[in-house]
């Protein structure tokens, strides 16, 4: 059970994490290399109704998407790519619309943060962000799990914040994948709970 004041919104701050075309969508990339989209749209589902929640309740929401440039990669990024034998496109190049918001969309006022990692706080300066407007608490949702999702909740327990996760507003193309990550965060003091959890927590 969530306690109201522990994700009360003058200190609270959601933060949809990368759900973009080339993550989720049915015609997306990922898609389109085979991969099973029931369980990301259904989080990606999920996420909208959250985000409208967060909002009916004034907490403040935060898209996080990841923005590639084709052969703009790192020199690290390159050789890990051919040591894996990957010449698969690149995922979310800016201005193409693999890069697009699916689900939920940010409104005028509502802070987007680009990135070019898995750690929506790696040089984006998210931190100082959080930190100015005096939030310690983040509830996380989006794709995937074991990625992006994971990367960032690791790297706010390091910035000294209360980690959340809507766990059937996230996902994984792989259902262990998903539930391990989970359950990582988890033992490392991550507070899982449903999506509706967070709404009803929100109501009160």
């Amino acid at each position: 059970m969530i306690e109201p004041d522990w994700i009360a919104p003058n200190r609270t701050a959601l933060l949809v994490i990368d759900c973009q075309v080339d993550f989720g969508a049915p015609d997306g990339e990922m898609a389109r290399r085979g991969a099973d989209m029931t369980a990301p749209q259904a989080a990606v589902a999920k996420a909208e109704s959250l985000v409208d929640a967060a909002r009916g309740a004034g907490v403040p929401v935060i898209f996080v998407r990841l923005l590639t440039h084709a052969g703009g990669e790192s020199r690290t990024a390159r050789e890990a790519k051919q040591r894996r034998g990957d010449d698969e496109p690149d995922l979310c190049v800016e201005g193409t619309r693999g890069a697009d918001f699916i689900g939920p969309q940010p409104k005028p006022a509502e802070a987007v943060i680009s990135k070019i990692r898995y750690d929506a706080f790696a040089h984006t300066g998210l931190a100082d962000q959080l930190h100015a407007q005096r939030v310690d608490t983040l509830v996380l949702c989006g794709l995937t799990t074991e990625c992006c999702v994971a990367s960032s909740a690791w790297s706010g327990f390091e910035q000294d914040l209360h980690i959340f996760i809507a766990q059937d507003a996230c996902a994984a193309y792989d259902e262990g994948l998903h539930r391990h990550a989970l359950k990582a965060l988890r033992l490392s003091g991550a507070v899982v709970a449903d999506s509706d959890e967070f709404a009803t927590a929100w109501e009160k």
